[in-house]
C-alpha cells in the first residue's frame, strides 16, 4: 500500500501501529516502519518512539540497538517524557553512551517536570545519592513523593526508606516542596507517551 501523505500525522502513526498489529489486514512490519518514518519525518514525537521499538526488536527492519537509541533520543529531544527518562538511564548507567550523571539528571528532570513518575523517581534517587547533583534529602523526598502519589511502587518504597533518615523538619520542608512542584507541574501540563 502506498503511503497516503495527505493523512494527518497522528493518523499516519496510528495507521502504522495498526499495520504492526495486523488490524484489518495481515501484519506488515516493513510497511509499518514506512508509516512511522513518514510521521517521524514530519515531527510526530510518538512515531520516533515507535521507530525506536521497531529497530530495538528487529520488526520490519534489521535489529539495531544503535538505530533504536537514535530514534529514542530524537523523541527525548522533542519532549517525550518516557524517552527522556530512557535517555537519563542511558547516561546514568552508561548504556550506549559514556556514563555522565549530570546528563542523566538533565534528562530525568525534563521528564519529571512533565509529571512522569519514573522520571520523578529517578531524579529523587539522584538527589538522595548525590549523583550529578549535591546530595539533598529534601529534594529527593519531594520528587519521590510525587512519583509515589502516582502509584510508582519503587518510589513508594524509596520514600519510606528515605524518611527514616530524615528529621521532622526536613520531612516538612520536603512535603512543602512537593506541593509546590505538583502545582508547578500542573500548570505546565503533562506529556507522556501513549
Amino acid at each position: 500500500m502506498a503511503l497516503d501523505r495527505q493523512r494527518p500525522l497522528l493518523t499516519r502513526s496510528d495507521f502504522g501501529l495498526s499495520v504492526v498489529r495486523g488490524e484489518g489486514k495481515p501484519e506488515n512490519q516493513a510497511e509499518a516502519v514506512e508509516w512511522f518514518l513518514n510521521a517521524a519525518e514530519q515531527g510526530h514525537v510518538v512515531a520516533h518512539v515507535r521507530l525506536g521499538f521497531m529497530h530495538a526488536n528487529g520488526r520490519g527492519v534489521q535489529k539495531s540497538r544503535a538505530e533504536a537509541q537514535k530514534w529514542f533520543h530524537k523523541a527525548a529531544e522533542l519532549g517525550d517524557a518516557w524517552a527522556q527518562t530512557q535517555a537519563g538511564h542511558d547516561y546514568n548507567f552508561g548504556r550506549y553512551v559514556r556514563e555522565n550523571d549530570i546528563e542523566a539528571v538533565k534528562w530525568y528532570r525534563k521528564a519529571a517536570d512533565q509529571g512522569f513518575a519514573e522520571g520523578q523517581s529517578h531524579l529523587g534517587w539522584m538527589y538522595e545519592t548525590g549523583q550529578g547533583v549535591p546530595e539533598d534529602y529534601v529534594q529527593a523526598y519531594a520528587w519521590l513523593n510525587l512519583a509515589a502519589a502516582q502509584g510508582y511502587e519503587s518510589a513508594i518504597q524509596g520514600k519510606d526508606e528515605l524518611r527514616e533518615r530524615m528529621t521532622d523538619k526536613q520531612i516538612a520542608q520536603a512535603q512543602e516542596l512537593s506541593t509546590a512542584l505538583f502545582l508547578q507541574i500542573g500548570r505546565k501540563g503533562n506529556t507522556q507517551s501513549d
